[in-house]
């Protein structure tokens, strides 16, 4: 295989891992997301969980970088 086709594999399987995972562990509805209720419309809004995976995903790829 090429080098593109073994990253396309290899991303779509952290992707269903990712996936997979998030059915067992409940990271959304942190303390900070807005959630607003009217009616039969409801808003949510993940700030806290956004800047939490966005924290995470840094880390990963910092250290991913670091030791390629």
């Amino acid at each position: 295989m090429s080098g593109i086709s073994k990253w396309l594999m290899v991303i779509g399987a952290i992707i269903f891992a990712i996936g997979f995972i998030s059915q067992f562990i409940n990271i959304g509805k942190l303390p900070g997301d807005i959630v607003i209720k009217k009616g039969n419309t409801t808003f949510y809004f993940p700030v806290v969980t956004s800047i939490l995976l966005s924290i995470i995903l840094s880390a990963i790829f910092y250290f991913i970088g670091r030791f390629r």
